[in-house]
């Protein structure tokens, strides 16, 4: 059974906004774009580098050190100088409150 991570309430987390919380031992970042819910793993993949606090744009978060972008939506990285992807999380919206997985491996 995977471990399923309260966030928290939908209202505490407003367009734009973003927080990181851990998901089995390993940092996620949740992005509200768009009044859409996204996660991913919290780690820049060209320098291990938080995302966190990075621009969000255009459906992409960009990792504020080197200027890497990465698709919200698919977790792949769009500008150099990153070229992996980052792993994405599942997030559910249950009773208001927002709620991050991780995605089942096949």
């Amino acid at each position: 059974m995977s471990e399923r991570v309260l966030v928290g309430q939908q209202t505490d987390l407003p367009e734009g906004s973003q927080v990181a919380v851990l998901v089995g031992g390993v940092s996620v970042v949740v992005v509200n774009f768009e009044g859409q819910y996204y996660a991913l793993r919290n780690n820049c993949t060209h320098k291990d580098y938080p995302l966190l606090g990075g621009e969000v744009s255009a459906g992409r978060i960009t990792c504020e050190k080197h200027g890497a972008k990465f698709e919200l939506s698919t977790g792949k990285a769009k500008t150099l100088p990153a070229v992996k992807p980052v792993r994405l999380y599942r997030t559910e919206l249950e009773d208001g409150q927002v709620y991050v997985a991780p995605l089942e491996s096949a």
